[in-house]
C-alpha cells in the first residue's frame, strides 16, 4: 500500500470515530459505484439526513486546506454516485446532504453542507 492510501485510509478511520462520537451511524465505507466513490455515508441521527461524506487527509496545508479539493469534477461523480446509492437501496421520503471532513494530524475539521444536490 501506497504512503497517499495509508494516510487516506487512517483519514477515514479518524473520520469514523469522530461522526460516532458525534452521534451519526455509519452505514457504508467507501462505496463505489460506475460513477465514482463516496468514502463515507452516514445517518446523522440528529435530524435523520443521510450523510455523504468526502474525506481529504493531507500532512498540512502547504497546497492548502483538502476541502479545496473537492472541486466541481469531484462534487458531479460524488452527486452521481449518490444518486446511485439512493436508487439501488430504493430509499424515498430521506433528507440527503454532502459533507466534507478534513483530517490533519489527527486534528478534524467537519464542513457541514459543503455543496448541493
Amino acid at each position: 500500500m501506497s504512503d497517499r492510501k495509508k494516510i487516506g485510509c487512517n483519514g477515514e478511520k479518524i473520520a469514523c470515530e469522530y461522526l460516532s462520537r458525534h452521534n451519526f451511524d455509519i452505514l457504508e465505507r467507501n462505496y463505489f459505484s460506475r460513477f465514482g466513490e463516496i468514502d463515507i455515508i452516514a445517518l446523522d441521527k440528529s435530524n435523520q439526513d443521510i450523510v455523504f461524506l468526502e474525506v481529504k487527509t493531507r500532512k498540512n496545508f502547504f497546497c492548502g486546506r483538502p476541502s479545496e479539493f473537492v472541486d466541481l469534477k469531484k462534487q458531479v461523480k460524488i452527486k452521481k454516485t449518490a444518486l446511485d446509492f439512493i436508487v439501488k437501496k430504493n430509499i424515498r421520503d430521506e433528507n440527503f446532504r454532502f459533507d466534507v471532513i478534513e483530517v490533519l494530524n489527527k486534528k478534524v475539521w467537519h464542513i457541514i453542507n459543503a455543496f448541493d444536490f
